[in-house]
């Protein structure tokens, strides 16, 4: 991938559960082929969205054969690893990659938290060298307000010096702005990817490539604008306002089964819950407030 090659729009993927809280493999099937026909350009598995860090590996092995069936050969599938422990790390990578993945979105160790750029760099390296030469396509994951571990412009650095043509982009979802214009800064070259979906008209404007972004479950056109054409996404700013001011995951699930008309779609895994009626029932009203013309 080089800076000239957009990398779009890439919905951070819900999974489906089913009323017995294992995954709906069909469901996410075809939620999956929906995404793409209304303008995604790819899809991301496992992420936080996905509620990865809680989704075994026979399950994620299930979801990520169904998405490739529905989706055929040549679109992009990222997978999220999401493990503290380097080898659990090489192991979920290199089951995605059988699996038809074609990138991986790669996530610090996050148990242990003021770890330093040296104790990082060993343990990326660990993973990488873990998985050898299938190693390519690695999108790196800073995420520190859930993982707590932030992912500096240097350590990246150091980690392209040594394992060159491996890592492809960053994703961005610190949602501070100073953030994405220093990985823009330094690694401009690469993909740099917004999560944070009220930065992306900026970011794009500045040279960054697209974004892996959660409320692509929804409204995945109104997204594509902003990457594609330009737009300024004020309605998409004032949605994820929304989204935010409640719990995330559980607020992207009920508003895509709004959207979806589908209520299957709501079910989260624990540790979450969803939200309660009174509070969800007031987000889809507002969110309908801010969309239906």
């Amino acid at each position: 991938m080089t800076k000239r090659d957009i990398f779009g729009l890439y919905a951070a993927m819900i999974t489906p559960f089913q009323a017995s809280g294992t995954p709906d493999i069909d469901r996410a099937a075809q939620h999956a082929k929906a995404l793409i026909d209304e303008g995604c350009d790819g899809v991301t598995l496992f992420g936080t969205t996905g509620e990865g860090y809680g989704i075994s590996a026979s399950e994620r092995h299930e979801v990520q054969q169904a998405v490739r069936e529905a989706l055929g050969p040549d679109t992009p599938i990222c997978v999220g690893v999401l493990s503290s422990d380097a080898a659990g790390a090489a192991d979920q990578a290199l089951s995605a990659y059988r699996d038809g993945a074609t990138h991986l979105l790669m996530a610090p160790p996050f148990f242990m938290k003021g770890v330093t750029d040296d104790g990082l760099f060993n343990w990326f390296s660990d993973v990488f060298q873990r998985i050898g030469a299938q190693c390519k396509n690695i999108i790196m994951y800073h995420i520190p307000s859930q993982t707590g571990v932030p992912l500096s412009s240097d350590l990246i650095a150091r980690l392209r010096t040594t394992f060159p043509d491996t890592i492809v982009g960053i994703k961005d979802s610190s949602g501070n702005w100073e953030a994405t214009q220093d990985y823009l800064a330094n690694h401009g070259d690469l993909a740099v990817l917004v999560g944070d979906e009220r930065l992306l008209p900026k970011a794009m404007a500045h040279g960054a490539q697209g974004s892996i972004c959660g409320t692509a479950n929804f409204m995945p056109a109104r997204l594509r604008q902003i990457i594609h054409n330009g737009d300024q996404g004020e309605i998409v700013c004032k949605v994820v306002d929304l989204v935010v001011a409640n719990p995330v995951n559980p607020a992207v699930k009920l508003l895509t089964a709004h959207v979806r008309n589908d209520a299957e779609f709501k079910r989260v895994r624990a540790p979450l819950v969803e939200l309660p009626t009174n509070v969800g029932e007031q987000l889809i009203r507002e969110y309908d407030a801010l969309t239906i013309d």
